[in-house]
């Protein structure tokens, strides 16, 4: 049975969002239990007192918005396995890529087809998958942005051929700081020296 949360601040628009899901035919085994939310607030009120596989939220509600709810969704680890389906009437390009950056699967403009919601709402559900495999880690985003800047500091302060072909011979100090007053490395077993033999 797959449990779905829907927040929407519309009578109007839950009650579409419901029977359709409930007249559709979603590819599951066994039926969908559906709760409602009338706003943002109430979601968070409700998501601790059942296990919900997919949230159906909209964006623009007047407590806490369907942005802020994905925020809090995604960055727990209790739901961050749970999927979410934005519907709204805010579609632009910029509303779809921030709500899909905050971590939404899906984004359907209103009005949509009961087609549409339905084959949004099984990829969602076909997406947890891949979420409880990764439930309880940093998010990946983390891991990706950190280190960068990191690795772009050091290569200032610690030129690679440096460390890796004269580590033993010259020291890193006596060739950034010091190149100029410091005597030159002996030379190496073998090749004659400055105004010795072998010297054109």
């Amino acid at each position: 049975m797959a449990r779905i949360l829907i927040v929407e601040d519309s009578p109007a628009m839950r009650a579409y969002v419901r029977s359709t899901l409930e007249d559709c035919v979603l590819g599951l085994a066994g039926d969908v239990d559906i709760v409602e939310a009338m706003s943002g607030f109430d979601a968070l009120r409700l998501l601790p007192r059942g296990a919900f596989d997919l949230v159906i939220t909209d964006i623009n509600m007047p407590d806490i918005n369907g942005l802020e709810l994905i925020r809090f969704v995604r960055q727990s680890d209790r739901y961050r396995r749970v999927g979410i389906l934005i519907i709204s009437t805010q579609a632009t390009e910029r509303d779809v890529q921030r709500g899909l950056r905050l971590g939404a699967d899906r984004f359907l403009p209103k009005p949509f087809t009961p087609e549409a919601l339905r084959d949004a709402v099984i990829a969602c559900l076909e997406g947890r998958t891949e979420r409880a495999e990764v439930a309880g880690m940093p998010p990946p985003a983390d891991a990706a942005v950190t280190p960068p800047p990191a690795r772009r500091e050091d290569a200032e302060t610690a030129p690679p051929p440096a460390r890796r072909e004269d580590a033993e011979t010259a020291p890193p100090p006596a060739r950034r700081e010091d190149a100029e007053t410091a005597p030159p490395p002996p030379p190496r077993p073998g090749r004659p020296g400055p105004g010795e033999g072998g010297g054109r």
